[in-house]
């Protein structure tokens, strides 16, 4: 197989079970934090409120994407294969062209910097670029596909990842708080269940106690109570459906 061919194989497999392999990274994460530097990790509220503003900041960077985003315009992976009705070149699209795993990166960043480790920070910083240039890879080679010149010339002029022009376009569409509550609650709020599962872990490995630091348990009880208006809300009303989005 043609490295190209492979490189877009792989990022398509990637795709389609993002939502369970960062998990790994997750293990990997406690197994470092057991066999590391113990000390390291103690209770430090406004260390970890830095870390947990990092995790924010890649949730606040998704929530302005979706925010903007019209119905369609995404390369999507299904069973059936990628989707995208359109190219949205507009909004955060017209300074990078892949903004929701940039958000992504800072959302683990979070709970890696947890860690207090240069070494998992950078090896981290390796493997999701690893992971997801395949994946962006993948996406690119459809879009290429379908929108041609259109995309080429978008590509040529708006970063991937890191932005290396700021003309910024603005949406033609307002800003949609509804949909940024139907797409991303699951989202926020595992944010916060990441952070709480590594502070009781960290807890017992410090003293051999399963308990919750004061500020965890407070943050995760309020996430939680977020997240389950939005879930009711979601399921039982239509009141985050808009149309066109």
């Amino acid at each position: 197989m043609a490295l190209v061919h492979e490189f877009e194989s792989s990022g398509n497999w990637l795709f389609k079970r993002r939502s369970w392999l960062p998990a790994f990274m997750i293990v990997a994460g406690i197994l470092m934090m057991y066999l590391g530097n113990r000390q390291a990790i103690i209770f430090d509220m406004r260390d970890e409120l830095i870390f947990l503003g990092v995790s924010l900041l890649g949730e606040l960077i998704r929530v302005f994407t979706v925010g903007f985003t019209p119905k369609g315009t995404s390369g999507r992976n299904t069973d059936a294969g990628q989707i995208a009705e359109t190219l949205n070149v507009t909004g955060i699209y017209s300074i990078i062209r892949h903004p929701l795993y940039v958000g992504n990166f800072l959302m683990w960043l979070g709970p890696v910097l947890f860690l207090r480790s240069i070494e998992a920070t950078i090896i981290f910083g390796l493997l999701y670029w690893i992971y997801y240039e395949r994946i962006m890879f993948a996406e690119e080679q459809f879009l290429r596909r379908k929108f041609g010149e259109i995309y080429d010339k978008w590509s040529e002029t708006v970063g991937s990842f890191i932005p290396f022009s700021f003309k910024y376009i603005p949406s033609k569409l307002d800003f949609s708080f509804r949909n940024v509550l139907k797409r991303e609650y699951n989202s926020f709020v595992n944010i916060f269940v990441i952070f709480t599962l590594l502070d009781v872990l960290r807890n017992y490995f410090l003293i051999e106690k399963i308990f919750l630091t004061d500020m965890w348990m407070y943050l995760i009880a309020g996430a939680v109570a977020i997240w389950l208006i939005v879930r009711v809300l979601y399921k039982r009303t239509k009141l985050l459906e808009v149309e066109g989005r």
